[in-house]
């Protein structure tokens, strides 16, 4: 339904902000002092103090913070770039870096790349202009020659939810081979020989590792690969994505038993394509999902996900840049979380 906007009386301007003249003027003291009251407070008598205080109460006076980082040449603003804030993993680990940021009075700038290369570049540029601290970058690609020159410019660096190729760039991320792996195994172990992996492209390092681990598991099950294992990349990691790839997954000639997906959206559209299709989880499907976001858990089928600590990997990622930013002897970290197999009724053995 469209939006209706209804104007009602004259348009007038906004108030005019009130600046740090206003409040000396009011206060009756010099500009120099009520800037000492907002910045070195101990240098200004007690009476005076309370004065200027009392005059910045009110008018209401807010400082500019602009300015202040300005003239100090440091910025209080922190930059992250992620593939999809859409996705509640990437909301999660923003909290993270939010709480964190916060404890050292820092203000976070969220954008979505949408796994696109050129939104990511213009996202980052427009960061930099803004003078930020430092970003955090969830790429959208294995090509991560560009960080060099952002790195160069100053602007300190830190790879999220990725591994780092250089031990001159931080990075904080979970080990995606090792998750694969878990929750291949985990249906290998309930009896399941022939399944299905919605993946989406390996250009994104997660899904090219959550790959690997799978037909890492298939491998040492003794199973070919070409007999084990249907994958399909879909175009988008989220439940329309899902749904599509089972639409190509149920097509093909020998049927698969189970499903693992590359996150929890996918696995949430691959589990109401199944509904749809009355096909029952797990007893005619078995499905695995990646991330074990907060709904994975309260579905009406329960989702069998791969879990990783999505918070302490926004936590952790911060206090590396707030780190590399504030120390010229920074030493760089490679911070790799362990995923955990987290079982629930979406999983079972395979139909005989």
């Amino acid at each position: 339904m469209a939006a209706t906007v209804e104007r009602m009386g004259r348009s007038s301007r906004a108030p005019r902000r009130r600046s740090i003249k206003d409040v000396a003027d009011l206060a009756g003291v010099s500009v120099g002092t009520v800037s000492n009251v907002l910045n070195k407070p101990a240098l200004v008598a007690e009476e005076t103090r309370i004065k200027v205080e009392a005059a910045i109460a009110s008018l209401g006076f807010v400082r500019n913070g602009s300015a202040r980082q300005l003239r100090a040449g440091t910025s209080q603003t922190v930059g992250a770039i992620v593939l999809d804030i859409s996705n509640p993993f990437f909301t999660d680990v923003a909290r993270g870096v939010e709480d964190r940021l916060a404890e050292d009075d820092h203000i976070l700038i969220l954008a979505s790349s949408d796994d696109r290369l050129d939104k990511q570049h213009r996202y980052l540029r427009l960061l930099e202009e803004q003078g930020v601290q430092g970003v955090l970058v969830s790429p959208a690609s294995n090509d991560l020659t560009w960080l060099d020159q952002t790195r160069a410019r100053g602007t300190a660096v830190v790879l999220l939810d990725r591994p780092s190729p250089s031990p001159q760039i931080c990075s904080v991320a979970v080990d995606d081979v090792k998750g694969g792996d878990l929750a291949a195994t985990h249906l290998l172990e309930l009896g399941h020989q022939r399944i299905g992996f919605v993946n989406g492209s390996t250009k994104i390092r997660q899904c090219a590792d959550r790959r690997k681990g799978v037909r890492k598991a298939l491998r040492a099950a003794g199973l070919r690969i070409a007999d084990s294992l249907v994958e399909t990349t879909v175009s988008a990691l989220n439940a329309d994505g899902g749904e599509e790839g089972l639409e190509r997954l149920l097509r093909v000639s020998e049927p698969v038993t189970a499903i693992i997906c590359a996150n929890d959206l996918t696995a949430l559209g691959v589990l109401r394509g199944l509904r749809r299709r009355r096909i029952s989880v797990p007893e005619q499907m078995a499905v695995v999902g990646y991330d074990d976001v907060e709904f994975a858990g309260v579905l009406t089928t329960p989702l069998t996900s791969i879990r990783q600590p999505r918070y302490q990997i926004g936590r952790a990622a911060a206090t590396l840049l707030l780190n590399e930013a504030g120390s010229r002897t920074h030493r760089h970290e490679q911070v790799l979380f362990q995923p955990e197999l987290i079982v629930r009724e979406s999983s079972g053995p395979p139909a005989r």
